[in-house]
């Protein structure tokens, strides 16, 4: 079941501190406050609540504040299957655009505030604001090529690749976001890493301790600390 708390928001997009990760950046003055007619509501989750459901009805998409997500399905023989994690400053909720259902689940992993963009809205603004629906284009293609890239890390990889080219993705994506620097926070379980990748959560926690072995990383709790991002990158290419 969805469980959600919804926020009325005053001048949501000008105050954002990740709207330039979501939004055109050359939005100014008239097109920000156009912006903010669409951005009514926030709706705050707590770790474990889920935003939308398989099957759910659209309602448009969502811009994340701040926070964490996964999302995930269920396989035939009844499993779940992760699909992807997603941060502040990302869009989820795009796949229920073409036949208006959510083909997975999207669920908190860390307490998180999204804004709520209604897409008739969206597509009823982007008329006065062109850049709107070139970007909207330019994140539909962002998603796609991270799919593309889950789908090379479960191809023909081994495990010691498909740990380091998700590390480094995940770097690249909160260093964007301003986190600290040769910092990455696994928002998520290592469990969930190991749905993500098709390993097992052995398999993961082995790697780890291999690159931490070789000295390529340090891990504390959820924070592991990069000392060598070349050996790293060479491991992933």
């Amino acid at each position: 079941m969805t469980v959600s708390r919804l926020v009325k928001v005053k001048k949501a997009c000008q105050n954002c501190n990740v709207r330039e990760l979501c939004l055109p950046t050359s939005l100014e003055g008239v097109e920000l406050n156009l912006m903010d007619e669409v951005v009514q509501q926030r709706i705050r989750l707590q770790q474990g609540d889920y935003l939308y459901n398989t099957g759910d009805g659209f309602k448009g998409i969502y811009a994340i504040k701040s926070g964490s997500l996964k999302t995930s399905g269920i396989t035939i023989d009844g499993k779940e299957q992760v699909t992807g994690f997603h941060l502040g400053g990302e869009i989820i909720g795009m796949d229920a655009i073409d036949e208006e259902i959510h083909a997975c689940d999207a669920i908190a992993l860390t307490d998180t505030e999204v804004c709520h963009l209604p897409f008739d809205k969206i597509r009823e603004i982007s008329i006065q604001i062109p850049p709107l629906l070139k970007d909207l284009t330019r994140i539909m293609s962002r998603e796609i090529r991270r799919e593309e890239h889950v789908l090379m890390l479960l191809g023909s990889t081994t495990a010691e690749q498909r740990i380091a080219r998700f590390l480094v993705n995940l770097y690249d994506r909160l260093q964007k976001r301003g986190e600290l620097e040769n910092i990455i926070t696994l928002f998520m379980s290592r469990q969930d890493v190991g749905n993500y990748l098709g390993l097992a959560i052995e398999t993961v926690s082995r790697q780890f301790k291999n690159f931490r072995d070789k000295q390529i990383i340090e891990v504390d709790k959820k924070n592991i600390k990069v000392l060598d991002m070349q050996r790293l990158l060479e491991i992933a290419e």
